[in-house]
Parts: structure tokens; C-alpha cells; sequence
């Protein structure tokens, strides 16, 4: 294994200090390499000023420097060109074994000497990740900054590590304390967890430690909530089963869209906001696609279980959460929309095969999230699997790959271009400008998407025709 002071990231730090000087490497870069992870982020302790650190390593990177933590006196170096982060935080304490005795967790409280030197390790950090073990530095951890109970769920989603049952103990009594730190932080550890590897793993402990309910109450309410005899699990754990599965057709794409697969990958790795990929927050709309079942719910005389209108309420519902988290907009929206469309597709099964007609209309309705209602709708319906469920299963797996295909040249293109202008139709047809005009250019659009009209002269007698029928 290379040392820790002669990894590139760390060389670049370490030159831009003048060789390291009193500084030492700490937390998730020791961590990190001991794990032989790639080495993307560099914490750095200092004694004194970190802001005067911080716009070193900037200076040296060629890139900003700003203030990431008032509380905890920290600053961010940003190298943007080799993707590298630079955190910078002033000693908590004289000495660094008593700083690391200030952090979180056994396996983020080591150091190691910037200028280069032996494994700082007064806690048995190294020996816990030897043992995959996750371990808090005790109760006082947690009342420094309730957000630990978060990331300890999020470290082991992301780390494949075990809490220790102390651990878990001081974790599920500190848990109701995260309304305490602000909504952007708390959000920025979800997002990990969301994202991690083993993000069911991940939420799953998060549930049991009564962390998520913390924070995502909404989530946790579904547990009980019995559904129709077409599913065979409650709403909560049903959830997790569309994440599972969501996270097996990750894996393994082609499974439903065959030779497709990498288009699909593609449009999934783009990136969304607030430092995720359309795929990674795919997951955020798996977890909350059926968030408004509880409140929904019915019951028919004949003792049918009903959520009617849980996809819209859903998308109301999403956009209070995101709006608490402090979301971007566009995130927010994103994941709206795939709540209130996750049902779409499916609605179409029963009407197999489909027009051109009935494709368009179901780009329309679903853009810009049409590829991954696709992919959300495929989750949902494999982990559905309740009375007789199999033959629709199948049904609904060919129909998302048929529709796949539409989905992903709609994203490339667009939806056909106008054979007329509106201008251009309101005085072939004597009209004024309105409301009036646009339905008839949506319905120009779907004909020539359905090969029905390819040219100006063909839209126009279509028009006509149209205009001619809504005034019978």
C-alpha cells in the first residue's frame, strides 16, 4: 500500500503547505485509504487559523476557498479541474490525540502526519475496520452533533460496516434529536445514504434505529398499512421491495431492455441536482412513490382495499418533504413527477398493443421524467406480487420495453416538429389567439407522431376537419 502522505490527492495538498508542517491527515482520507478506497476528499487538522490553510491549498489548486462550518471553524479548498475537496479544520484541542477524541466514530478518529509519519491511532480505529465494525466515541459524540446518528447509518450503508450494540443504542437515543441540525446537512447525509451501495441495508437499520422516523416520518408511517390482495406486503415494506428491486435492475439493466440497457444507463448517470444523478434520485421517488396511501385509504363494502388519487396527493406530499430538506426546485419537481406518473404506464397494460396515439399521449404526459417512470414502474411491478400477479408481471415487463424505446428517441429528439405555426393557423382558420389554438396544435402533434399527417397541407385539412367537428 502507498503511504498516505505520497497519494496524489495528498501530494497536492501536502505541496501547497510547504511540505505538510504542523498539520495531520484526519477522518474520512485515513479511513479511506486504510479501506484502500480511491482518495477523492482530504481532511486536514491544523493548529490555528484553517481559513489561512484553506486559501493556501486553494491558491496551490487553482481554485476557491470558502467557509463550510462556522460552528466547527471549517473551510473547503476546491480543486474543480482533478475533482478534488480539501477540508481544512482548526485542532480541536492541544494535542491531535486530544482533537480525535472529539470526533464521531472510532474508524474517522486517526491521523496521520501530513508531512509524513506512523498511524495515529489512540482509539482502535484501524482494528474496527479490520472487524467491520462501526463505533460512536460515546453519548458525547452525539450531543456535539445529533447529524452522527444519521451519518452512522449512512457510513455503514456506504462502508459495509456493523454498529457495535452500544452503538446502536446511543444511536436510537439520540435519533430524536435530528431536528436539531439544519435541513440542508440532514438532507446532504440522506442523499449519501440514498445513494450508497447498500442503501436498503442502510435504510433498513435506519428504521429499526428510529432514525429515519426522524426524519422522514412520512416514510415510517406506511409500516402497518395493509394493501389490496395484489400485494403481499405492507405499504412500508413494500417500499423497500420496489428500492430492492429498483437496485437489481441498476445491476442489471438488460434484463428488461435487453440491448437497450446502455441507453438507459445513460439517461440514468446524467446528472439531476444537488449532487445527484437522475438514477440516484430515482431511488428518493422509489422510496416515496406510495407516501400518501396512509392518507388515502379505503375500504368498499365488499372490503376491497382502495388508494385513490395517492399518486397526486403523493406528488403534494413529496414536495412538502423536499421543501423542508430545502431541496433545489428542480429536485423537487423531479421526484414529484415520478410520484404522481408512477402508475402510467401500468394504467396501459390493459389496452396492449398500443397506438401511436396511445404512445405519444403517455410521452406527453410523463415527460421529463419518461425514462425513469419506465424503470420505476418495472420496481414497482416486480415487487408486487400478490394473487395471480405473475401474467401481468410478464405483460407489464414487455410493454416497458416496447415503450422504452419511444421513451429514449423522445429524450434524444423531442416530440415531432409543428408542420404549422400557431400564427400560421389562427389565420388559415380565421381564429384569434387562444387556448383554442393550442389544443388544436397538441392535436397536430399526436397525428404526426402517429404518421397520420407529414406535411403542412396534411395538418391543415386535419385542422380543418377538427374545427369542423367541435362546431357539430
Amino acid at each position: 500500500m502507498i503511504a498516505l502522505h505520497d497519494a496524489k490527492p495528498v501530494r497536492a495538498v501536502r505541496e501547497a503547505l510547504d511540505g505538510g508542517g504542523e498539520a495531520w491527515l484526519v477522518g474520512g482520507v485515513v479511513r479511506d485509504w486504510l479501506l484502500g478506497r480511491e482518495l477523492t476528499d482530504v481532511d486536514i487538522a491544523v493548529p490555528g487559523d484553517a481559513a489561512e490553510a484553506a486559501r493556501s491549498v486553494a491558491a496551490a489548486l487553482k481554485g476557491p476557498a470558502f467557509p463550510l462550518s462556522e460552528a466547527f471553524g471549517a473551510w473547503r479548498a476546491i480543486d474543480r479541474e482533478r475533482r478534488l475537496t480539501c477540508d481544512v479544520t482548526p485542532l480541536q484541542g492541544a494535542t491531535i490525540e486530544e482533537d480525535l477524541g472529539h470526533r464521531d466514530f472510532t474508524v474517522n478518529a486517526m491521523a496521520v502526519p501530513l508531512g509524513g509519519g506512523e498511524l495515529i491511532d489512540p482509539h482502535g480505529g484501524a482494528a474496527d475496520l479490520a472487524g467491520r465494525r462501526l463505533r460512536v466515541l460515546g453519548a458525547g459524540a452525539y450531543d456535539a452533533d445529533p447529524l452522527r446518528t444519521l451519518r452512522a447509518v449512512r457510513l455503514a450503508a456506504e462502508l459495509g460496516l456493523e454498529l457495535d450494540a452500544e452503538t446502536e443504542r446511543l444511536t436510537r437515543v439520540a435519533a430524536p434529536r435530528l431536528s436539531e441540525p439544519s435541513p440542508e446537512r440532514v438532507f446532504a447525509e440522506l442523499r449519501r445514504l440514498v445513494s450508497a451501495p447498500e442503501a436498503l441495508q442502510g435504510l433498513e437499520l435506519a428504521a429499526r434505529l428510529e432514525v429515519l422516523g426522524a426524519i422522514l416520518p412520512e416514510l415510517t408511517a406506511l409500516t402497518g398499512i395493509e394493501q389490496s390482495r395484489f400485494h403481499h406486503l405492507d405499504v412500508f415494506d413494500h417500499t423497500l421491495e420496489v428500492l430492492r428491486r429498483l437496485m437489481e435492475l441498476e445491476l442489471d439493466l438488460s434484463s428488461v431492455f435487453a440491448d437497450l440497457a446502455p441507453d438507459v444507463a445513460g439517461a440514468l448517470s446524467d446528472p439531476l441536482a444537488d449532487e445527484m444523478t437522475r438514477g440516484q434520485a430515482l431511488r428518493l421517488a422509489a422510496l416515496l412513490h406510495d407516501v400518501a396511501k396512509p392518507a388515502t385509504r379505503g375500504v368498499r363494502p365488499d372490503g376491497r382495499v382502495t388508494f385513490i388519487g395517492h399518486a397526486s396527493a403523493g406528488e403534494e406530499m413529496a414536495g412538502q418533504i423536499f421543501r423542508r430538506l430545502r431541496t433545489s426546485e428542480r429536485l423537487r419537481s423531479y421526484v414529484g413527477k415520478l410520484t404522481r406518473e408512477h402508475l402510467a404506464l401500468g394504467f396501459l397494460v390493459h389496452e396492449m398493443p398500443l397506438s401511436r396515439r396511445g404512445v405519444h399521449a403517455f410521452l406527453r404526459q410523463c415527460e421529463p421524467v419518461e425514462v425513469e417512470v419506465i424503470v420505476l414502474s418495472c420496481a414497482d411491478r416486480m415487487a408486487t406480487r400478490g394473487e395471480g400477479q405473475e401474467p401481468w408481471i410478464a405483460s407489464h415487463l414487455e410493454l416497458a420495453r416496447e415503450m422504452m424505446a419511444a421513451a429514449l428517441q423522445w429524450r434524444a429528439n423531442g416530440p415531432p416538429g409543428p408542420l404549422l405555426r400557431g400564427d400560421d393557423l389562427a389565420r388559415e382558420l380565421g381564429m384569434a389567439p387562444g387556448p383554442e389554438i393550442g389544443l388544436l396544435l397538441g392535436r397536430l402533434e399526436e397525428a404526426a407522431y402517429a404518421g397520420e399527417a407529414s406535411s403542412r397541407d396534411d395538418a391543415l385539412a386535419l385542422a380543418r376537419r377538427l374545427r369542423q367537428n367541435q362546431r357539430r
